[in-house]
């Protein structure tokens, strides 16, 4: 089992699709590195020796921001524009969608299960 970035590549893809499971590589990073590699996009991950793991490896961690780095790079400009007070900063700090969906139905994803509306105790009155 080929394991790059931290990540267990699964077996029986072709290594082309493989590594798009590793954040930070889609299609397109994914045929430039195995350019770079040398490697062709049309073996399986099984069928990789370790010297083209190997190789890989070192052009994913030269080149390109995987994982971790990714994800706290964007978490990092998310946290920007709420520092900043941005309308999208605001729209993140609320849980609403920030990129002018409508929230009077749907955008259920953002704001979480609906609330039931709970009845108001009643107040026994003195006659």
């Amino acid at each position: 089992m080929a394991r790059i970035a931290g990540i267990d590549l699964p077996k029986n893809k072709r290594i082309e699709v493989a590594l798009t499971y590793i954040v930070g590589v889609g299609r397109t990073t994914s045929k430039k590195v195995l350019a770079a590699s040398r490697v062709n996009p049309d073996l399986r991950t099984e069928a990789l020796t370790e010297e083209q793991v190997g190789e890989i490896r070192k052009v994913i961690e030269a080149n390109y921001p995987v994982e971790g780095e990714v994800r706290r790079q964007f978490s990092q400009s998310i946290k920007r524009l709420m520092d900043l007070g941005t309308y999208r900063g605001l729209r993140h700090r609320k849980g609403l969608p920030a990129n002018g969906q409508r929230t009077r139905t749907n955008a259920r994803t953002r704001k979480g299960p609906r609330r039931a509306a709970i009845a108001g105790k009643k107040v026994a009155t003195k006659k």
